[in-house]
């Protein structure tokens, strides 16, 4: 359980590291989401979950 609370930890650092260092580049992103279909941005998580659970199994072995 630990290591859960870790990863989401870390996916705060990435995120707001993204924040902080790039913040146009991140506003400009969430604009062009915005004007996407919901079923392209659900097609585009649902690729980025499956890379990172198969990244996951590789890593974790």
């Amino acid at each position: 359980m630990s290591d859960l609370w870790a990863a989401l930890c870390l996916v705060f650092v990435v995120e707001g590291l993204m924040l902080f260092a790039a913040p146009g580049f991140w506003k400009r992103n969430a604009e062009q989401m915005l004007a996407l279909p919901l079923s392209t941005l659900r097609r585009i998580g649902a690729a980025v979950l499956a890379l990172g659970l198969v990244a996951l199994y590789f890593v974790r072995g």
